[in-house]
């Protein structure tokens, strides 16, 4: 062995990840290293390249970047870099610019994966560093992710423009021309606080096209009249993602950034497109300008290509679940629209409700439809029940055609079972909580994740209220609900092995969902009930859980990460299918995942084991029988 080569083994065997390798495998290792020299401001590596090494620091600083350009980390001697791309797609995910002259030991990527595979001491020290792996994978996530990380203020670049509500049309048209924005927030004078309007409204020039123009309405048309008052806002330290999120559900373009109740500024949609391409909100836009069930159908490709861009570009599970649920709310509400315009207007007010993972912001691109109707106290079936079953059967029929297939077990409001009064609802909901039987709520647990999607939504915040109230108070009910929870069991066998279906077309499989993330939204759902939590989406849920602490220390985030991980495996499955031009489906062949993820996928499955050993403790579903 060469004198060079004799110091880097000196300097390597003093190193964490090193020190458990066997002295001959550590030579082996040795003679493959080159040696690079960068000078201060060096790009070592760069965002989106092949990741072709991994990096050791051997003197000199380095420093490690989000691809948002934000700092992430700052190495000296003895730190590593590169480990992220190796172990995932094989790109570059971390950019990495030399801070000052620096010298580093360079070890091929198939030497590195070698070691991963084959030590796994190794391996612990590389992907943990006095962490769990699942923790650390997840947290790298969230951290390169600009979406996750940057707050809305980071976009607001100036005050917003005001103008009083009285004002003219044609004043606020030259303000904004003046001012070179599309849209003002309108305010009135606030007799409490003087020196603090009151924001009335916002005035876009959608609105001065549409509602002044297009109405034939005078240029002096107070902005009062014009102005759409019911304003979508959004906190100043809230995420860019929920802004998008806003944006997605509510179909607007404009959001007004509030701090401590004042108007700081607002958002608009060409402030997120940088964050996302091929926008989901594009997507949402093209449905709403749809006037036919087969132009809804049209879109499917660019939902399918929304959903691929967002796996790409990791996006979390709770973004793309929540983009993904938004397309389908609009889906769901554009032919509502459709089917109103056919049959007429409704006989009595209705309530469109969204069910299961639309209703919880966790859908993807394999999924059913689960939806129902709440019904005026005035609906009489002899006389109102044809019209409802009509729009029904448009609304299901045509999300069918859009992807969405009819649910197996006929949880839609094509059921007449699922066309009920708000009285007759609330009577359901009773009966399930205070007179509950694991085999009555069987198919009911999906009723216990409902959201208005269109109508009098405001009924289904009532429901939900009700159902939340009384679920917390009945043991029994919770007990049941455990017991539900515990059916669908992670796939994993007595040594942690894979346990794979062995027969049928998926043969080799595991469905993800089925094993996954279905036990996962079932398990937080009854501990979100236990508390009385008010929230849908799994993830939130898991956040007012964590408050509560009624979970052992740790394990709250250990479920959240195990969510997290676990549905991405399932998205990046979804994704890979349609890159490949397969139908996708949640059948996820353990074989074509890499040893890392088999590794922290095993992790994922024992959080959610360990939790349904806890779910078992805490509700006594025994109590159930």
């Amino acid at each position: 062995m060469q004198v060079e080569q004799l110091e880097i083994l000196d300097f390597l065997r003093g190193l964490r990840p090193f020190e458990s390798l066997p002295a001959e495998v550590l030579e082996s290792v040795v003679a493959q290293v080159d040696v690079r020299y960068c000078r201060a401001g060096e790009p070592i590596v760069v965002f989106g390249a092949l990741a072709e090494h991994w990096y050791i620091v051997r003197s000199g600083a380095v420093e490690i970047f989000r691809r948002g350009g934000t700092l992430y980390n700052r190495l000296t001697a003895g730190g590593h870099f590169g480990e992220f791309g190796l172990l995932r797609n094989g790109l570059v995910r971390f950019p990495a610019t030399a801070l000052d002259d620096t010298l580093l030991y360079q070890i091929p990527r198939e030497t590195f994966v070698d070691l991963f595979d084959r030590f796994e001491a190794f391996a612990d020290c590389v992907e943990v560093e006095d962490r769990t792996r699942l923790r650390q994978v997840m947290s790298r996530r969230a951290e390169a992710n600009d979406l996750l990380s940057a707050t809305v203020d980071s976009l607001v670049h100036r005050a917003p423009v005001t103008l009083d509500s009285r004002a003219s049309a044609y004043e606020a048209a030259h303000r904004m021309s003046e001012e070179s924005v599309s849209s003002l927030l309108i305010v009135d004078a606030n007799p409490d606080v003087p020196e603090l309007p009151r924001l009335a409204g916002i005035l876009t020039d959608r609105d001065l096209r549409t509602r002044l123009i297009a109405a034939g309405l005078p240029p002096d048309t107070p902005v009062g009249r014009i102005m759409s008052t019911e304003v979508v806002s959004i906190h100043h330290n809230q995420l860019v993602f929920e802004a998008m999120l806003g944006m997605l559900r509510h179909n607007v373009h404009h959001l007004p950034v509030l701090k401590d109740h004042r108007p700081i500024g607002v958002v608009a949609l060409s402030d997120i497109i940088q964050y996302e391409s091929r926008n989901s909100l594009f997507v949402v836009g093209s449905i709403f300008r749809q006037n036919s069930t087969d132009g809804l159908e049209s879109l499917i490709p660019a939902v399918r290509a929304c959903f691929g861009r967002m796996v790409a570009e990791d996006a979390s599970s709770q973004m793309i679940g929540s983009a993904m649920a938004a397309i389908g709310r609009s889906f769901k509400q554009r032919l509502l629209e459709l089917a109103e315009a056919e049959l007429g207007p409704p006989p009595v007010p209705y309530c469109f409700l969204a069910l299961g993972s639309m209703a919880r912001q966790e859908q993807f691109i394999v999924t059913d439809q689960d939806n129902a109707l709440i019904l005026d106290d005035r609906f009489e079936p002899a006389r109102h029940d044809r019209y409802f079953q009509a729009l029904a059967a448009f609304v299901s029929d045509g999300l069918a055609r859009c992807g969405y297939e009819y649910c197996s077990g006929g949880i839609m409001a094509t059921n007449e079972r699922w066309r009920q009064t708000r009285k007759g609802w609330e009577r359901i909901f009773r009966d399930w909580i205070e007179r509950p039987t694991p085999e009555s709520l069987l198919q009911a647990g999906i009723f216990f994740d409902l959201d208005g999607v269109w109508g009098c939504t405001d009924w289904a915040d009532h429901l939900r209220e009700t159902i939340v109230h009384k679920a917390s108070a009945s043991s029994r009910f919770l007990a049941c609900m455990a017991r539900n929870a515990l059916q669908r069991t992670p796939p994993l066998g007595f040594f942690k092995e894979f346990v794979v279906e062995s027969d049928g077309r998926q043969s080799r499989t595991i469905n993800i969902k089925r094993r996954g993330t279905a036990p996962l939204a079932d398990l937080v759902r009854v501990h979100a009930l236990a508390i009385g939590s008010q929230a849908l989406n799994s993830f939130e849920r898991l956040r007012d859980i964590i408050d509560a602490q009624i979970l052992p220390l740790g394990r709250g985030q250990d479920l959240f990460d195990a969510l997290e991980f676990i549905a991405m495996v399932r998205a990046r499955h979804q994704a890979r299918a349609l890159e490949e031009g397969r139908d996708p489906d949640n059948s996820v062949d353990p074989g074509r995942l890499s040893e890392f993820e088999q590794k922290t996928l095993r992790d994922a499955f024992l959080v959610l084991g360990n939790a349904q050993k806890f779910l078992k403790y805490r509700y006594q579903p025994g109590r159930a029988n």
